[in-house]
């Protein structure tokens, strides 16, 4: 080779090599991108695995895959009835036609890929949730990215891909992204929606970006709207360091320093931007209340039919309603004290499990105990208290509701405020260290069980099918 063209290869060499470090340019946006989608990627291939042969074929609960087939026929009821591979499992009557009562955003996202199937026998429901899975903790990554670029937390980038990938591998969202039924489908699109809602409502940076994934997660998972607090606590934030350029007041009492900051913010600033939030969630909460009063006859936007739903727990709906009182002990127990049990030496049988899990699931922190840091923060900032007040809505919702959460391997229904739990530790862990591995390490070896063996057939024996080993008969 001639020496001119040596150099100029040299060169090519050169330039391609000075292009790729361009796109991984320290606190380059392209560099955050190509993180994330490195996330993406790693999710989808563990959880594909995981999932194995769901992959190949519709689950035997599809229920939003046949709404979207009843849309697609211009209609809102089943157009043959609950189908019969499905057991007549969480299908609403009403008026003697069958609806599904699940919100239906997850079916609008499904609606276009049935639509090419044909029907939703031909669909592969779970192979289009896991192809979904991914994008909760790469996006969770980015608010995680975000919080450091502000100031907001002082985690280091390696600290925070280790977090975005222990929320997907360490908590009960690792089992749900590998189910593809309707009820774990509406966990894995409702975690990526409230990703996307704290990225944009961060510093009230994308009112109307935050106000259209609130109201999409609303038609996904009803309780998840109180979480639109996170973004009123981020308005008044901006609002007052937009008017007086510093920070919010600290001294004072809590009183004080609530004057004080009313007192500096601009009101008709603070109502754009709310309003700019507010028609996306609007839209949300009529589109529903129509769909509801077509379907029901209830222009309540959260009537969805769940009080239709054909299913055991008709008797406690009918005395104690959906929401009530009277079942927050009960869940409160599957959330903080449903262990795994030994069976006694004379239940031991060749092949059989040495313990058995309830179907109400096991305990939140013994699944993700990562989240014992929580209750004793090395660091606390408003932005802590913002990311807990919104979760307790959420939380406390899920809490006084009819149902545990039944069939499950853990307490599933975190997974509607685990995005804001993540956002609390990122913010309150002082050191990643040694103990905070050991419990990380737990964490990802359980609910690994958990992926590997809820809703298989040859586990069956580990997990218990009685309702009311832990949640008593009303």
């Amino acid at each position: 080779m001639s020496e001119p063209a040596a150099a100029e290869g040299t060169g090519a060499k050169a330039n391609e090599a000075a292009a790729a470090r361009s796109w991984l340019e320290p606190e380059s946006r392209s560099r955050r991108i190509l993180f994330a989608l490195a996330i993406y990627i790693a999710c989808l291939v563990v959880f594909a695995l995981m999932a194995g042969d769901r992959l190949a074929t519709h689950t035997p609960y599809n229920h939003f895959a046949h709404l979207a087939d009843a849309w697609l026929h211009g209609r809102q009821d089943l157009r043959g009835g609950a189908p019969g591979y499905a057991g007549n499992n969480d299908f609403a009557v009403f008026e003697g036609k069958t609806f599904i009562s699940f919100p239906p955003f997850p079916a609008m996202l499904m609606l276009p890929v049935v639509w090419l199937a044909g029907s939703p026998e031909n669909f592969r429901d779970a192979q289009f949730i896991v192809w979904l899975a991914g994008v909760g903790p790469a996006v969770l990554f980015l608010v995680f990215e975000k919080m450091r670029r502000t100031g907001r937390s002082v985690r280091t980038e390696k600290e925070n891909l280790q977090l975005a990938l222990l929320f997907a591998f360490g908590t009960v969202y690792f089992y749900s992204a590998v189910q593809g039924t309707v009820w774990f489908a509406a966990h894995v699109v409702g975690v990526g929606l409230t990703a996307m809602f704290v990225l944009f409502a961060l510093d009230n940076e994308r009112p109307v970006l935050a106000g259209l994934m609130l109201g999409c997660m609303f038609l996904t998972r009803t309780t998840t709207l109180l979480l639109g607090a996170f973004f009123a606590f981020e308005l008044i934030r901006a609002a007052y360091m937009r008017q007086s350029n510093g920070p919010l007041p600290s001294e004072g009492t809590l009183g004080d320093r609530m004057r004080q900051t009313f007192d500096g913010i601009d009101g008709k600033w603070v109502a754009s931007r709310a309003f700019l939030f507010a028609v996306p969630v609007a839209g949300a909460l009529l589109l529903a209340s129509w769909m509801n009063y077509q379907r029901f006859h209830d222009p309540r936007p959260w009537a969805f039919g769940h009080e239709y739903l054909t299913v055991g727990w008709q008797t406690r709906i009918r005395r104690w309603g959906l929401f009530s009182y009277h079942f927050l002990p009960r869940n409160l127990g599957v959330m903080l004290a449903s262990l795994p049990w030994r069976l006694p030496p004379g239940e031991l049988a060749a092949g059989r499990p040495p313990f058995m899990i309830s179907g109400h699931g096991v305990a939140l922190w013994f699944t993700t105990p990562l989240y014992f840091w929580l209750l004793r923060p090395s660091r606390v900032t408003y932005l802590t208290w913002a990311a807990g007040a919104a979760a307790l809505g959420p939380l406390m919702m899920n809490l006084l509701y009819q149902n545990s959460g039944w069939f499950q391997f853990g307490y599933r229904f975190s997974n509607d405020y685990a995005v804001l739990l993540f956002v609390m530790l990122a913010i309150g862990v002082k050191r990643m260290g040694r103990v905070f591995w050991m419990a990380a390490i737990w964490a990802i070896a359980w609910n690994l069980v958990g992926a590997a063996t809820f809703e298989r057939e040859k586990y069956g024996a580990l997990y218990s099918h009685d309702a009311n080993a832990v949640y008593p008969a009303d």
